[in-house]
């Protein structure tokens, strides 16, 4: 079973940003997978964790998207704090960086999304 996590805060410390989980309680063990995705129905970007066997998601609702516009002004891989454990997400940067250019103007993701990341990310976008 894939599993979804929601990131619900984030904040950044000696400048590296650090997402963290509410779901601390399950004792989660992933790996990065160093793959971003879009849930482009939620709002939200998915990054690719192996759990065991299987793949599971780190979902990024628009409330963190402040943060993803951070990691891409600083080409720095964010981190993740789990029940105290810190991973790094690898790669995180570079895919995020892609895709946000990539749905610039595209159609295929759906107006709303469309809309809700040149706004959030437009700094961005017009810096290219």
């Amino acid at each position: 079973m894939r599993n979804l996590y929601e990131i619900d805060d984030f904040q950044s410390i000696h400048n590296e940003l650090y997402f963290s989980l509410n779901d601390n309680e399950l004792k989660i063990q992933i790996e990065p997978a160093g793959q971003v995705l879009t849930d482009s129905d939620h709002l939200a970007f998915i990054y690719v964790v192996e759990e065991g066997d299987e793949f599971s998601y780190l979902q990024f609702p628009k409330k963190v998207w402040e943060g993803l516009l951070t990691i891409i002004k600083t080409k720095k891989d964010p981190f993740l704090t789990i029940d105290g454990n810190t991973i790094q997400l690898h790669n995180f940067a570079n895919e995020l960086e892609m895709l946000v250019f990539n749905i610039e103007g595209n159609g295929n993701y759906g107006s709303e999304f469309v809309q809700a990341v040149e706004e959030t990310f437009r700094e961005i976008l017009e810096e290219e």
